[in-house]
């Protein structure tokens, strides 16, 4: 009976790019940025590297359709390399393939990399197209703020919350992002915002204002894994490891049924039970140390809160105003800014929510760093409420 990748599989090295309008480099630079930090991190060389996968969602605006760029960018030694795209989970699906490809013992050390280099286009939100799976999937008349704007009308009236009280629930998600990429060299949004600043922006699409949505970035981030005995031979000492990777997809249930009431995220319900299930985690409140989520919209990180079994359904406007999600609080949300503030290429995203997390676990944070994190959870969510990827990541320090 299959239990698993509970600690079947080590991180030994990360790296990520600064996020933002990274308009003096293209996608190449930007891999390479990330690359060289989590090789020297990981303290191997190149030959070594026996198997990658490049996580990146926009094709034709980015790397193109196949997985060359990679190891023509890299000068990896005639490997194999395999595109993912997913959405916004991309990056993520990347680091799955790499993981379960040294847990099944296919190969001992293979590389996971995300990259997306959007701002080029000159689009503030993701860019139009009408030939990638993107535009397909997009339905006529559809925004991405249109359809989480109306996941926070039908969360609202499913638990019977006060709109004004709900407004300044999201408003307290975006203001901790803020407060928390102001600490972040590598985030894109630097700057510190009042709750004020928040409720009083212009709305987007009703009840999200502009400080409720996040922008695109241009950025890399990337992992390399092993086993658990290679680490050791390798000299790693309190290491890294995977202690559960899930993914989730929409059926058509939320889109062609009556009753789900756009409320939460079907995908996100699943995949966390499942990863805590695959972790051995049973009081997913009590035991994950810190989180970062897909916060596309602060709307979609509150829904998260319940998805992700921590807060009780209808009761997480509670938690987020008693601080409960804030970098001092039970359970430290967005740590590093999330998608708000440190950015979201969408292939590389992913890939930084697990960057941070092992920073945090190795204790590398700076100022950003809480105290003795023992397990990390990340999440990403592609799609819009109604049709969604979801994928869940839990890491942890080796054996805990």
């Amino acid at each position: 009976m299959a239990t698993g990748i509970k600690d079947k599989v080590a991180i030994i090295g990360m790296g990520c790019t600064k996020f933002g309008e990274r308009w003096d480099v293209g996608s190449e630079e930007l891999m390479v940025e990330a690359f060289e930090e989590c090789i020297k991190d990981a303290g191997i060389e190149k030959k070594d590297i026996q198997a990658a996968w490049l996580g990146t969602c926009m094709d034709e605006v980015n790397v193109g359709k196949s997985a060359l760029s990679l190891p023509m960018t890299l000068r990896l030694p005639n490997i194999a390399v395999t595109r993912t795209e997913n959405f916004c989970a991309s990056g993520t699906e990347s680091f799955r393939g790499a993981c379960y490809a040294v847990a099944s013992g296919a190969y001992d050390i293979c590389l996971a990399q995300g990259v997306e280099k959007l701002k080029d286009t000159g689009y503030g939100g993701l860019p139009a197209s009408s030939g990638n799976s993107l535009a397909r999937f997009w339905m006529p008349n559809v925004t991405a703020p249109g359809s989480f704007a109306m996941l926070a009308s039908g969360y609202a009236a499913k638990y019977g919350i006060d709109p004004g009280e709900l407004k300044k629930a999201m408003a307290h998600v975006s203001f901790k992002s803020h407060a928390n990429g102001a600490l972040n060299p590598k985030a894109h949004l630097r700057k510190a915002v009042t709750m004020d600043q928040i409720l009083n922006a212009p709305i987007i699409a009703h009840p999200l204002g502009l400080f409720d949505c996040c922008g695109v970035s241009d950025g890399s981030a990337c992992a390399i894994v092993t086993t658990p005995e290679i680490a050791k031979d390798l000299g790693k000492k309190d290491f890294v490891s995977v202690k559960a990777l899930q993914l989730a997809l929409s059926n058509g249930y939320e889109a062609q049924y009556n009753d789900w009431e756009c409320d939460h995220f079907v995908t996100t319900s699943k995949a966390s039970s499942e990863a805590y299930k695959e972790a051995g985690i049973k009081e997913p409140r009590e035991e994950i140390s810190m989180m970062e989520v897909h916060d596309c919209f602060s709307i979609t990180e509150l829904v998260t809160m319940e998805d992700l079994h921590i807060s009780e359904r209808g009761q997480a406007p509670k938690d987020i105003m008693d601080g409960f999600y804030d970098r001092d609080g039970g359970v430290p949300c967005q740590v590093d800014g999330g998608l708000k503030c440190f950015g979201h290429p969408i292939g590389a995203s992913g890939l930084r929510m697990l960057y941070e997390m092992y920073l945090q676990l190795h204790g590398r944070a700076e100022e950003r760093q809480i105290k003795d994190p023992k397990l990390g959870l990340t999440h990403n969510l592609g799609g819009f409420p109604f049709m969604n990827i979801c994928s869940v990541a839990i890491i942890g320090k080796y054996g805990v």
